[in-house]
């Protein structure tokens, strides 16, 4: 069970939001690329960032505290990035400079046919974000609901060959309430690619649930608020994430 440390950046600062409201942006550090070096010292194994801006103007914005993070991790260990992907030419930019997975959510539900090309050009990188509420999937940086039901858009892009899907259940992201353990877990049942859960995370009681479902596909989670307001303690949740699955 793969523990994913949260980077997201609004304004080249590291924030967190509360059900993706930008007006409830928490900051939490003015230098991204000290934090990734925290978290890779902290023993993560993958570091998963967000262009806020990005999602919201549907192009990059925080390509400089990006391209900051990558020079300094991107040698040691795999770093995947959504928000503001809209075309291949994105897409290699980012590759070339060092970032391993590229998570296409709101491009994928408005055309389809990018993240299917996308899944060609780039094979083994793509990642799908879907993130949604009571189902329904979300796009424009949550701003809007659609008339997709996750599974159904989840079956039809894991047959596009991404690498994998990124689920997160909004009404829980940002709130410290706990990862809907049974949507995710009926997601990753529905599928043939791996699931990681977003959206929720709060402690050990929620890493230990995650683990008891390893076997339904679900091979991590993404963590943010809680490693950076101390109700997780990263580099203990990780160990036991190991231990719990090894068991």
């Amino acid at each position: 069970m793969l523990l994913i440390p949260a980077i997201d950046l609004k304004e080249g600062q590291c924030v967190r939001l509360k059900q993706g409201l930008m007006q409830e942006a928490t900051v939490f550090s003015d230098n991204p690329a000290d934090m990734a070096k925290h978290w890779l010292a902290q023993g993560a194994r993958r570091l998963h960032l967000v262009d806020l801006d990005g999602a919201f103007a549907g192009k990059p914005k925080n390509f400089a505290a990006i391209k900051s993070i990558l020079a300094e991790v991107s040698d040691d260990i795999p770093v995947q990035l959504g928000g503001g992907i809209r075309d291949l030419e994105t897409v290699e930019r980012y590759l070339d400079l060092g970032l391993q997975y590229v998570i296409i959510g709101t491009a994928a539900v408005k055309n389809p046919q990018f993240l299917h090309d996308a899944c060609d050009a780039f094979p083994g990188q793509i990642i799908v974000g879907l993130d949604a509420k009571d189902g329904q999937v979300a796009i424009d940086g949550w701003a809007k609901l659609t008339k997709y039901h996750v599974t159904d858009l989840a079956k039809r892009f894991a047959d596009y060959g991404v690498e994998s899907i990124i689920y997160t259940d909004i009404g829980r992201d940002g709130m410290m309430s706990g990862v809907n353990i049974e949507a995710t877990v009926k997601l990753a049942e529905a599928v043939n690619v791996p699931v990681i859960a977003s959206g929720g995370l709060t402690n050990l009681d929620d890493v230990r649930a995650l683990c008891a479902v390893a076997d339904s596909g679900v091979m991590g989670a993404i963590t943010g608020r809680a490693i950076y307001e101390g109700s997780l303690d990263f580099q203990a949740a990780q160990k036991q994430a190991d231990e719990w699955v090894g068991l």
